[in-house]
């Protein structure tokens, strides 16, 4: 690729993913001030997918799913929504990629098996060929050790992990939850936008210095080096 395409095709990524900051920063999907992880860690921002909670969100944040997928060159064949907030982002994503040019099955879980109707615990597509988990963080890596287990239990191939945003936070050894999940099965994870990200936008923001002061003391305390 020539140099200038490069630099343009470099800038609408990083654009992508600074556009997707500022919107969970104005749907206030992401705030900051002092928030207890699961960790029991006391940090300095929290981000809640689930606060993306009405139809112009969900299209908003589905498009920027769909551009991260798009802009990650992974194949992949159909989309796997693991339940339950995995279900309408694997919905959305699939409707913003057919907007995009390119039309792909989805399918999902339920949590408990249905012995009536179709049965079974998944619904929609059959799941076969590569297929992409969306979902919305990676914490304990749960909900993705059971997707890929669904999906190879029924003959088809996990190829990836699609999420809105990577903390790049160390868990309970010296891996990311994000790296645990590569290492363990051989699979890329796709982030949205990354702490490196909202790192970024904090830079850029007069108003943020106190929050990105925070931040940055977060990350080296809790960071891992690269995701």
């Amino acid at each position: 690729m020539p140099t200038s395409l490069l630099t343009i095709f470099l800038c609408a990524m990083f654009n992508f993913r600074q556009d997707f900051i500022r919107f969970a920063v104005a749907q206030k999907v992401l705030c900051f001030g002092e928030f207890q992880t699961k960790a029991g860690r006391l940090s300095p921002y929290f981000f809640n997918a689930g606060l993306f909670n009405d139809g112009s969100a969900l299209r908003a944040l589905s498009q920027f799913y769909a551009q991260a997928i798009q802009a990650s060159n992974v194949p992949f064949d159909m989309l796997f929504g693991p339940a339950y907030k995995g279900i309408p982002l694997a919905a959305g994503t699939a409707i913003a990629l057919a907007e995009q040019g390119r039309n792909v099955p989805y399918s999902y879980n339920r949590k408990e098996a249905k012995d009536h109707g179709e049965g079974g615990t998944t619904v929609g597509a059959k799941l076969q060929g590569r297929v992409l988990i969306i979902d919305d963080v990676i914490s304990a890596g749960t909900s993705v050790r059971e997707s890929i287990h669904i999906i190879q239990a029924a003959g088809a191939q996990p190829c990836g992990v699609v999420i809105a945003l990577d903390r790049m936070e160390r868990g309970q050894g010296a891996l990311s939850a994000v790296q645990e999940v590569r290492q363990q099965y051989d699979i890329p994870v796709i982030a949205i936008a990354s702490l490196d990200d909202l790192l970024s936008y904090l830079q850029d923001s007069p108003d943020m210095q106190a929050n990105l002061r925070a931040t940055q003391q977060y990350r080296t305390q809790y960071g891992v080096d690269h995701d």
